[in-house]
């Protein structure tokens, strides 16, 4: 008989083998169907044990590291990495210690050292408790610390730091009525209009979802489109759509929406949610830099961008970026925020947000774009639930994880809303 949780375990490890080592991001792994063969269960708990790992891994490489020599193997490291989150989390030592020895031994390429991983899971086991107080919350790694600790100080790191660490509850955002949605699914209602779950369970089990009452979307990612606030019958585009929660939001509204995004797989989501909820918009699967089409009263652009305002959703992105790819996406937003200007009917409003930490990829680009474009100006941000430590100089919002701290923290966004006089 299969020992508990060794298909779970042997599965987190294939996802941690491709993170860590081929730079992949988790939800990579899902759509290559790596977790496909497991019980629902099974596969939940593959998951989280990925994402928790990832979400430990600098401590537990700090507690590893009196422990080896020299550092083994990824696929063995990623084993003692995993053991370690468990055993840290009070899991019971011997069934994890067997189980990830177990899975040591059946490997050929990691056989040779089952002994070198019992022997340092039990040293592990046995750490005192006030080892394990001292580790604090795990420190980004320095290619995205840095950058981020000359942006925003040393202090609002650690704050950011301790945020990831905690890691995201569930939000909502109602069709209709916030209140209700609050009402029949046990969240608490934000200043903003989102719902928040602390303990949501399996959410296609919560009331309203069979009847499209409302989706999961981040308090964060509601703003922009809230913030844009199209009038009922406004020719709204909104590019870079997928996931769509914008898109659902926009046609609530009552707006006239049409949603561009270049990937037909997430595309099919925005349909498949457009369905559950009841809303309308016509959604185009294409790159948002070739759509052509001028005409528009208002423009949603939630533009590709590093998504280091998201890690304490997808602990993922640390470990399987460098920042490598930073100024390829600096400069992809640049043209994406003139094509949609030229776009634009005269007078018409431009919402960019990118779910970024970096200046780089909001406040840097607002400035740069109001020097490009003489005829542009800054709509002030004007909605309900606003907190006074958002607003920009410039005119727009920084939202970061740490702000919010007790009510569970917020996704890293920059938001700005631009009109276009020309």
């Amino acid at each position: 008989m299969a020992q508990p949780g060794l298909d779970a375990r042997r599965a987190a490890l294939f996802c941690l083998d491709r993170i860590t080592g081929e730079g992949r991001l988790m939800a990579e792994c899902l759509s290559d169907g790596a977790l496909s063969h497991l019980s629902p269960p099974d596969r939940a708990r593959a998951q989280r044990l990925t994402l928790d790992t990832l979400r430990s891994l600098p401590n537990a490489d700090r507690l590893l590291k009196p422990h080896l020599k020299k550092r083994p193997p990824l696929a063995v490291q990623n084993i003692l990495r995993l053991g370690t989150h468990e055993l840290m989390s009070g899991e019971a030592a011997h069934g994890v210690i067997n189980s990830l020895v177990d899975i040591t031994g059946r490997n050929r390429r990691t056989a040779s050292l089952k002994g070198l991983v019992n022997a340092v899971l039990r040293k592990i086991a046995a750490t005192d408790a006030e080892t394990r107080a001292k580790r604090g919350p795990p420190r980004l790694p320095r290619w995205l610390r840095d950058p981020l600790t000359t942006a925003w100080g040393g202090a609002a790191i650690k704050a950011m730091e301790a945020a990831h660490a905690r890691g995201a509850p569930l939000d909502l955002t109602a069709r209709d009525d916030p209140q209700a949605v609050a009402e029949m699914t046990g969240g608490t209602l934000l200043p903003t209009g989102s719902i928040r779950l602390t303990d949501p369970g399996q959410v296609s089990a919560l009331p309203g979802y069979a009847d499209g009452a409302w989706w999961v979307q981040d308090a964060a990612a509601a703003l922009p489109a809230r913030l844009l606030a199209p009038h009922k019958g406004e020719r709204v585009l909104d590019l870079c759509a997928a996931p769509g929660g914008k898109t659902l939001q926009l046609a609530a509204m009552g707006a006239d929406v049409t949603a561009i995004d270049i990937s037909e797989p997430r595309m099919a989501r925005v349909t498949d949610n457009l369905a559950r909820t009841g809303l309308q918009a016509t959604t185009l699967v294409a790159d948002a830099l070739e759509f052509a089409t001028p005409g528009w009263d208002a423009i949603l652009l939630d533009a590709p961008c590093s998504a280091t305002g998201t890690i304490r959703r997808h602990p993922d992105l640390p470990h399987a970026k460098d920042g490598a790819d930073f100024a390829a996406l600096i400069a992809g937003q640049t043209r994406l925020i003139d094509h949609a200007l030229a776009l634009l009917n005269p007078g018409g409003r431009l919402t960019f947000c990118t779910c970024s930490l970096l200046p780089d990829e909001g406040e840097v680009q607002a400035e740069a774009a109001l020097t490009r474009h003489p005829g542009l100006s800054v709509v002030p941000p004007a909605l309900p639930g606003l907190d006074p430590a958002w607003p920009t100089p410039e005119g727009g919002l920084r939202l970061r994880p740490d702000h919010w701290a007790d009510r569970g923290g917020l996704d890293g966004f920059y938001i700005v809303t631009f009109r276009n006089e020309a």
